[in-house]
């Protein structure tokens, strides 16, 4: 090749090198929040989305009458689809080692508070947290095939604190199946990221937000994500306080039904895969975090930083397995 061709050919690639990195930019409302795509490809994939997002809905809301779930939760006779199938058997296999920590089944006994409508405390008659609590446990349930069964017609499933970490992977899994491998999809707050953003050549950035009780929202860490997923629960957002003026987060003690105390505001787990990410943030709100410590040392692929509430209503922070704030 003579030096005139191979100047033309290095100049092309350098064109083309410049030309893709240029990120497209998708975002939009799905699953009551709203979401934001950035990737590297001058290729607009909304219809893909949208149809992905329209398949997760019709699998797994609870809020559409003709969901699969919805239908499970009447008792009627139908196959889950794959979707559903990967976001069962994951919760299964949490729900067991977190000894229940996590499990899917709790949401009556949630709705029966009324967390997420008025914000003071209700005294409910013990009787009927017990009548509801009697159909809670994730191994209530298994899955047979593409049917899944209830111990009780009466239990109640719902993933709604995991299926948005599992969507975010599905989104992300359809850029790689298009040879994109630099990209971040945000749901709800849930994140997953790969590659770098080639528009600035730098890792991923996202922020930590501060834990507010007046809904105000502030950055408290930036955090730089590499092939990485994260998602974060926070309790500061949906809380009730009852007549001594007491605080209690939303969260319910899956032994008792009650509102658990904690001073856990905010956990954010990072991890390879959004689902699972999701599922781990969401049980370590009621573990507490001696026990969360503990569950750790078994789990070094689970990276956490987990925002608490001293003795002297200060904030403090704790990062655990590696987990680095820039």
């Amino acid at each position: 090749m003579n030096k005139f061709l191979l100047g033309l050919l290095l100049l092309a690639i350098s064109f083309s090198c410049k030309q893709n990195t240029k990120n497209t930019k998708l975002a939009g409302a799905v699953f009551g929040t709203s979401y934001s795509i950035i990737y590297n490809s001058n290729v607009n994939y909304q219809i893909q989305f949208d149809s992905l997002f329209y398949a997760i809905n019709k699998s797994m809301s609870t809020y559409q009458v003709n969901s699969d779930i919805s239908k499970l939760n009447r008792n009627e006779s139908f196959e889950i689809d794959e979707h559903f199938v990967k976001v069962y058997d994951a919760s299964k296999e949490i729900f067991g080692l977190t000894e229940g920590a996590f499990d899917p089944t709790i949401g009556n006994v949630v709705n029966a508070w009324k967390f997420g409508a008025e914000n003071i405390i209700e005294d409910i008659d013990s009787l009927k947290i017990d009548s509801l609590m009697q159909y809670v446990g994730y191994d209530k349930t298994y899955r047979l095939e593409n049917t899944i069964r209830k111990a009780n017609p009466n239990v109640y499933l719902e993933f709604n604190a995991i299926a948005k970490g599992y969507a975010v992977d599905v989104i992300s899994e359809f850029l790689e199946s298009q040879r994109i491998n630099n990209y971040l999809v945000e749901i709800g707050g849930e994140i997953r990221a790969k590659g770098l953003n080639l528009e600035n050549q730098k890792n991923w950035k996202v922020g930590l937000e501060e834990p507010n009780f007046e809904g105000e929202q502030s950055i408290l860490k930036a955090i730089s994500l590499h092939d990485e997923a994260m998602a974060t629960s926070g309790t500061y957002r949906k809380f009730k306080i009852d007549k001594n003026g007491k605080r209690y987060a939303h969260i319910i003690d899956t032994d008792t039904g009650y509102p658990s105390k904690t001073n856990l505001l905010s956990i954010t787990v990072i991890t390879e895969d959004c689902m699972t990410a999701d599922a781990y943030a969401t049980a370590f709100k009621s573990m507490g975090i001696e026990k969360v410590k503990t569950f750790l040392k078994t789990h070094p692929e689970l990276k956490v930083f987990l925002i608490f509430e001293n003795d002297k209503q200060e904030f403090e922070t704790l990062a655990l397995n590696g987990f680095s704030v820039d």
